[in-house]
This record gives C-alpha cells, sequence and structure tokens, in this order.
C-alpha cells in the first residue's frame, strides 16, 4: 500500500473534494477559485481535477487528482464516469496521489470498476496513494435484506479489494451501521457529506458518530466550501478528527 503521509496524518484526515465544476456549473462556493483554494489551506487534502491542480499546486500542496469525469448532461450515462486521465500526468501537475469514482449498481458499472482496476495498477507502481470514491446508489444497486450498510460495507470492500489506499463512501446513519463498514476493510475509510443543507451542529455530530465507528475521517465537498465560513467548519472538523474533541466543543472554540 501507498504510504498516505501528510494526506493523511497519523491515519487521519479532513479531505476536501471541489472537483464538483465539472458535473455541474455554477455550483456554490466554487465560482472563485482563488478565494476557495485560500479558505481550505487547513485541509489536510483537496480533491480537484487536473486543471486545477496544475493552475494551484504553487500555492497548496497536498492535491489529490479526480481522474474521473461526467457531466450533468449526459442523459443516462451521466452516472458513467470516465477516465480523463493518467496517474503519471497527475503527478507531473503537482498531485500527490489520485482519485477515482465508481458508482456501484449504475449504468457502465463495469466500464468504472475496469478503469479502477487499471489506475491501481499504475499507483501501484508510481506508489502513489488511490482514493476510491466508492457510491452505492444506482438503479441496480441489489441491497441483500440484512445490509443495514445499504451496501456501504460492500463499497468499501470494493474499493479495498481492486487495490484503493483509502475509500470515501456515505455515512449510513448509526455508529453500528457504519461500524460494519470500517470493519469490513483494513484501510481508512473518509465519509461523504451528502446533499448541503444540514446545520453544522448537524455535520459535526455525523462526523463525530462516524469517528466512534472507525472512520478515519472526512472527504465532504459541499458541507464545506458552500460552508459560509469553510475555515471555522475546517477548523472544528479538525478538531473532532485529529484532536478527538467534542462538538460542543469544536463549535465554540471553531466560532460557529
Amino acid at each position: 500500500m501507498a504510504d498516505m503521509g501528510s494526506l493523511l496524518p497519523n491515519g487521519k484526515g479532513v479531505w476536501v473534494p471541489i472537483d464538483h465544476g465539472v458535473s455541474d456549473y455554477p455550483v456554490k462556493g466554487l465560482t472563485n477559485l482563488d478565494e476557495i483554494i485560500s479558505k481550505l489551506s487547513d485541509a489536510d487534502a483537496i480533491v480537484a481535477h487536473k486543471g486545477v491542480v496544475s493552475k494551484y499546486s504553487d500555492r497548496y500542496s497536498n492535491f489529490v487528482a479526480h481522474l474521473s469525469a461526467s457531466t450533468r448532461h449526459g442523459g443516462k450515462e451521466n452516472s458513467l464516469k470516465v477516465l480523463v486521465g493518467t496517474v503519471q500526468e497527475a503527478i507531473s501537475r503537482g498531485a500527490k496521489g489520485v482519485s477515482v469514482q465508481v458508482n456501484m449498481g449504475s449504468y457502465g458499472e463495469g466500464e468504472m470498476l475496469e478503469t479502477l482496476g487499471m489506475i491501481s495498477s499504475e499507483t501501484h507502481s508510481e506508489n502513489t496513494p488511490l482514493l476510491g470514491m466508492i457510491y452505492p446508489r444506482g438503479e441496480n444497486l441489489s441491497v441483500m435484506n440484512e445490509d443495514d450498510t445499504e451496501a456501504a460495507a460492500h463499497a468499501a470492500r470494493l474499493g479495498f479489494e481492486l487495490g484503493c489506499d483509502v475509500i470515501k463512501t456515505k455515512w449510513t446513519g448509526s455508529i453500528d451501521s457504519f461500524r460494519k463498514v470500517t470493519s469490513a476493510v483494513p484501510i481508512p475509510v473518509l465519509i461523504a457529506g451528502g446533499p448541503s443543507g444540514n446545520s453544522d451542529e448537524e455535520i459535526l455530530t455525523m462526523v463525530h458518530q462516524a469517528m466512534q465507528a472507525g472512520a478515519a475521517g472526512v472527504c465532504m465537498g459541499r458541507q464545506i466550501f458552500a460552508n459560509k465560513a469553510p475555515e471555522k467548519i475546517i477548523k472544528a472538523l479538525r478538531m473532532i478528527i485529529h484532536e478527538n474533541e467534542d462538538v460542543d466543543t469544536a463549535m465554540k472554540i471553531s466560532g460557529l
């Protein structure tokens, strides 16, 4: 497995994906990249597409280049993430790692799995960290009756077995159910933030519960970059994830 180094200090991390401008635009919080990247400077990693990495790698050192893409205009293929770069290219542009997305149960799942397998071979050769964004949410998703993780544990296991070094998947709603996700794999699991709209306290409570269930941190986009105070929410997240603080303390000290 690749050394995660500063991307996951002590095995934990606050990661912020800002790749949304490829699939949708305009996106609240991402219209001014200069501004938002400055506000995200305390994140352990920023996940972005290669053009952003090239432009801003002199200002921020811990980019993870996202190699998967689709747009809202793709019709039935909008869930099919195609490959838009290589590992060597990402490294040459300034990335310290790469990420690939698989939408389990969606149209084109087989092609996305093939891409993940190919990229994991490249990251293995280059000793480069690989994030697997594995989402169980497609129209063909077939969740087992006894699976209260709603296939999130399967998503994590899929990513691990195909060579990922760290997994991003959905929060399952409870400590007990998410513990089944983290215990399914011997690699770090980061939780996604889901759609925007939750309060700061709700977001931080979810993260605190995820950490109790064995999560390694967050890979959370809109809940951070579209927040009214991205720097403050990152500070609070860092306190919960890296310092094991409770929600009330994190909110008070961060100024939320």
